[in-house]
């Protein structure tokens, strides 16, 4: 598991208050809605909100692709990872702007 994916699992756990998680408890692959980790919709927009926040990337919900994005860990990391500008990092856990 790289650094990005653990980042994430932890933003999940801390986002959405599993707090009875742990971050090897969720699986990379797996579905992060219905089956997986079970999340809903509105833990959808909290999760992207973190996601602005921390990594400085917006999931616009208008975007076609939107579902494939929050599939699981390792879809989130790639979204990221092709979104974060080469310039003012973010990647690494801080975010390029302040809220």
């Amino acid at each position: 598991m790289d650094n990005l994916e653990s980042s994430i699992k932890a933003l999940i756990i801390e986002t959405l208050n599993l707090e009875d998680m742990g971050v090897e408890e969720i699986e990379t692959d797996a579905p992060l809605f219905v089956d997986g980790l079970g999340l809903d919709s509105i833990d959808a927009l909290e999760l992207g909100v973190a996601i602005k926040k921390k990594y400085n990337v917006s999931i616009k919900a208008e975007d076609s692709k939107v579902q494939s994005h929050f599939s699981s860990v390792k879809s989130l990391a790639e979204f990221i990872r092709s979104n974060v500008s080469d310039t003012g990092g973010g990647i690494n856990g801080t975010s390029r702007t302040s809220f």
